[in-house]
This record gives C-alpha cells, sequence and structure tokens, in this order.
C-alpha cells in the first residue's frame, strides 16, 4: 500500500459521484451535513480496509503491513485536504456565495 495510484481519466467523475450523494443526503434537510460527512469517512475507511485485505492473501500479511497501509492512507487523506483547504481558502467568496451545505 505504499505506491499512489495514478489518477485514470474517470477519477473526478467518481469523487463527483460521491460528492453528490452526500449532498443529496443533506438537501433532504433530514441529514446534517456533519453526519452525512462522518458516513463518508466511515464508508473510506471500510472500504480502504478492504483494499489493504484484498492485496494480501492471509491475516499476517495485513497484520505485517497494517502501519505502512495506515500511514499510506492518512497521508493521502492528509494531502487532498490540504489541497481542498487552500483551494477553499483562495476562493472562499466564490465557492460560498449563496452556499449552505454542499460540498
Amino acid at each position: 500500500m505504499s505506491q499512489p495510484q495514478e489518477r485514470d481519466e474517470k477519477f473526478y467523475e467518481r469523487a463527483d459521484a460521491h460528492i453528490a450523494l452526500a449532498n443529496d443526503q443533506i438537501n433532504t434537510k433530514e441529514t446534517h451535513p456533519t453526519l452525512a460527512n462522518d458516513s463518508l469517512i466511515y464508508a473510506t475507511a471500510r472500504f480502504n480496509a478492504w483494499i489493504v485485505a484484498a492485496s494480501f492473501t492471509s491475516s499476517e500479511e495485513i497484520q505485517n503491513d497494517r502501519a505502512n497501509a495506515i500511514e499510506y492512507f492518512t497521508n493521502a487523506y492528509k494531502t487532498m485536504l490540504e489541497e481542498h483547504l487552500d483551494d477553499y481558502i483562495a476562493n472562499y467568496d466564490v465557492y460560498m456565495k449563496g452556499a449552505e451545505k454542499e460540498g
């Protein structure tokens, strides 16, 4: 789990589909944005754990690479979050004008 994957032509389309799902959930006004966010984080962690497990042939191999996998996914998330926070800082007035909850 130490090698970052290249972004293919569908990368942003898939990401936008996940964001659209979260926006649909909060647009019903039945789900607070932080609850939708928690669900996305949980789903990401669960899927990442599956990706790690699918990369090995035994639980022992997973255990041996556990720290590396956690570091890889944590660093990837941190890099992406920093990128998006910097973008929102630079474009706050444009992005947030009239926006109430959408991501």
